[in-house]
């Protein structure tokens, strides 16, 4: 029991949360780091971050083949249940859902969205986890930097989820003064290395994170797992 976390590639995840696994934006079928099937992987909840095609990924295959009730925002709920996706929770930024095993926050993200047919998507959002145990977990989503993440951090997370590929949402430098703003114990990259446009030198961020903040900075292959201690 407890809490661990697996990399798929971008910005998908797989999470066992006591026992329970959930995935977190699932692009994986046409991800170039894509580390798992959708036609195997597990899942109980999905969270969606935002409507872009690479974060919505293969939810709508794994939902229906696995039954797993789909977090997202308003506009996604009404398309996924367009497709076919019959298990939703529609949210919105500053609301929370209580899943039995987890309870989870929407918060604000700074980005765009639409739905892979162009249609309009809602706000972009992050989500704040907070476990049975009070283990808090933060994943980001697509976003710039903003001061905001300083209130996130007052609620003490444990890990945060950082996009740092730069181009499409923050990149190294202001992912640092996230860091500074979310004071979490242990942070992670996502978000980059997927596409020529978001590589940078995933190592080098390592270092500055050593530097000049107080986390713990878990760079992961894809595929590869953490535990919480």
């Amino acid at each position: 029991m407890g809490v661990s976390f697996t990399w798929l590639g971008h910005s998908a995840f797989a999470l066992d949360i006591d026992g329970h696994p959930i995935l977190i934006d699932p692009f994986l079928t046409g991800n170039p780091l894509g580390a798992a099937s959708p036609d195997q992987l597990p899942a109980e909840v999905i969270l969606l971050s935002h409507a872009h095609g690479d974060h919505v990924g293969d939810t709508i295959a794994i939902a229906k083949r696995t039954g797993a009730q789909v977090l997202c925002n308003f506009e996604m709920g009404n398309w996924l249940m367009a497709q076919g996706v019959n298990n939703v929770m529609q949210g919105n930024t500053g609301g929370s859902y209580d899943c039995g095993f987890m309870r989870v926050k929407w918060t604000i993200a700074h980005h765009s969205a639409a739905l892979p047919d162009g249609s309009y998507g809602g706000n972009p959002n992050g989500f704040v986890i907070t476990t049975q145990s009070g283990k808090r977990l933060y994943f980001a989503g697509d976003t710039g930097l903003f001061m905001d993440m300083q209130l996130i951090g007052d609620e003490r997370i444990d890990v945060a989820f950082l996009p740092v590929g730069d181009l499409f949402t923050m990149g190294p430098e202001d992912s640092l003064k996230a860091i500074g703003y979310v004071r979490p114990r242990v942070v992670v990259p996502m978000h980059y290395n997927t596409f020529p446009g978001i590589a940078i030198n995933v190592v080098e961020w390592a270092n500055r994170v050593n530097s000049v903040t107080n986390a713990v900075p878990v760079v992961l292959d894809p595929g590869g797992t953490y535990t919480l201690p």
